[in-house]
């Protein structure tokens, strides 16, 4: 009677701590909108997460997929726990890893891609960011927090010579407004500082020209966004982090050897009318790239520790990142 008083206590211990110790059965990726998330479409569409979690022994797992306009609605979204990993861009990222040091601990899965954001402009007398006047506004993801912010106020210290000389004339506008904008010209933005797709859609349009790219604020290529999550997240559930990772690692192999097809998904979730062969061009540019390995980010948190925006300086690239990434060769 004893020993089996004592199997059935031992019987529920081990079904309390199995589900105490429990990995989620769900991922809930967030991301912005356009070609530099496009890992995450491709995953959606290819299942990727639920194959890499059911190889990794985890059973039935789903991913659900939500698009936000702005940095600040994803940082919102992970902050609060309405998202588990999300693509976001780098200052935003930047930003979250200073202020969550000592608590939630947000730290990069790895680099999302390197692209070229353009800023662009219907203003004929505009030819670089000296010609801009108290008449023109540009209109960019997030005032002072995205990347195109952030590459504003770079550019605007080297040529300017003062950081912050265009945010008087900066409006925080998603990219497909921003987009809509510009090719209606009924509004007052006359320029923005945008991304692919939404930048060579714009350029399709004679009256509108490119003034500069994000590339020439740190004189070379620099990462536009990161994957990321919260260290509770990752502490929480190991095997799904790392089925995660895997399946980022799959997405970005995919799209290097099947450009068209990551096209074809890419128009397909977006439901855009952009012609699949004008996005394929794109995602083969030898200027955009999807693999892991930061680039110029200490230039960037550099430039963001100095000017005030961030408060705490790493010693590397690699505190910025979980471990599984320190073995990259980034910057």
């Amino acid at each position: 009677m004893q020993h089996a008083f004592r199997a059935a206590v031992a019987t529920l211990i081990l079904a309390w701590s199995g589900s105490a110790f429990a990995e989620a059965n769900q991922v809930r990726f967030v991301r912005q909108l356009g070609l530099g998330y496009l890992q995450f479409y491709v995953m959606q569409d290819k299942q990727m997460l639920e194959k890499a979690a059911a190889r990794a022994g985890l059973g039935a797992v789903t991913a659900t997929y939500t698009g936000m306009g702005t940095p600040t609605a994803i940082t919102d979204a992970l902050l609060s726990n309405n998202a588990d990993i999300v693509g976001i861009g780098l200052p935003a990222f930047l930003t979250m890893w200073d202020k969550t040091r000592s608590g939630m601990n947000v730290r990069g899965m790895m680099a999302m891609n390197r692209q070229p954001a353009f800023l662009t402009t219907r203003n004929p007398n505009i030819k670089s960011i000296r010609d801009f006047t108290e008449a023109d506004r540009i209109a960019l993801p997030a005032v002072k927090v995205s990347v195109q912010a952030i590459m504003l106020q770079m550019i605007a210290e080297k040529t300017l010579g003062k950081f912050d000389a265009v945010d008087r004339l900066t409006v925080g506008m998603s990219h497909p407004d921003g987009t809509a904008a510009m090719l209606s010209g009924k509004l007052e933005i006359t320029a923005h500082f945008t991304s692919a797709p939404f930048q060579y859609q714009q350029l399709e349009n004679p009256a509108i020209r490119k003034v500069l790219s994000s590339y020439d604020a740190t004189d070379g290529p620099n990462t536009f966004a990161v994957i990321a999550t919260v260290a509770r997240w990752r502490e929480a559930n190991p095997k799904l982090y790392r089925a995660a990772y895997e399946a980022i690692l799959e997405a970005n192999d995919f799209i290097a050897k099947n450009p068209r097809e990551a096209a074809e998904i890419f128009v397909r979730i977006e439901n855009t009318k952009l012609p699949i062969d004008f996005v394929a061009k794109m995602i083969s540019d030898p200027e955009f790239s999807y693999a892991p390995e930061p680039e110029n980010v200490m230039k960037i948190y550099s430039f963001m520790n100095k000017v005030g925006a961030l408060k705490n300086m790493p010693a590397t690239w690699q505190d910025l990142f979980f471990s599984e990434a320190h073995a990259l060769k980034g910057n």
